[in-house]
């Protein structure tokens, strides 16, 4: 009878730590998915980052283009 007691408490603590290596294991997997997430949306907000100052510089060469024809063509009016 105590035998099986014992056994019975061993099998207990064997459920139980392999439970608690289960969700060891996905706790991990939740970080490491979350910070996966985080990089992807930080490499995102610097790729818009970067097309956003491309953008601007853009139009900045333009209005300069644009400001040195206009002053081209006013001495002439």
């Amino acid at each position: 009878m105590c035998r099986e007691g014992v056994e019975e408490e061993e099998e207990e603590e064997e459920e139980e730590e392999e439970e608690e290596e289960e969700e060891e294991e996905e706790k991990e997997e939740e970080e490491k998915e979350e910070k996966e997430k985080e990089e992807e949306e930080k490499e995102e907000k610097e790729e818009e980052e970067k097309e956003e100052e491309e953008e601007k510089e853009e139009e900045e060469k333009e209005e300069e283009e644009e400001g040195e024809e206009e002053e081209g063509r006013e001495p002439g009016i």
